[in-house]
């Protein structure tokens, strides 16, 4: 299951922290946020990651996805095998 979360102000980076911890991916839409807001759930999402050991992509400008550690040693696993 992904998760994905349109959030419309950066009271709601709990719920990103709260998904991403319990190992759901999320996909973070900010497309509804102005560019100032949407930078601060970038720089949250970076220091998720990189605290839990785990892997940001983005989709599109301003929509990203937030993968847990298990979920990047399987994507790099099958890079490999292609």
């Amino acid at each position: 299951m992904i998760k994905t979360l349109c959030p419309r102000d950066y009271n709601e980076a709990l719920y990103v922290g709260h998904f991403f911890r319990t190992g759901t991916p999320v996909v973070m839409d900010l497309t509804k946020l102005p560019d100032s807001e949407a930078k601060q759930f970038v720089d949250f999402a970076a220091g998720l990651v990189f605290g839990r050991g785990g892997d940001m992509d983005r989709l599109s400008p301003k929509v990203f996805l937030l993968m847990p550690r298990g979920m990047t040693e399987r994507s790099s696993a099958a890079d490999e095998a292609r």
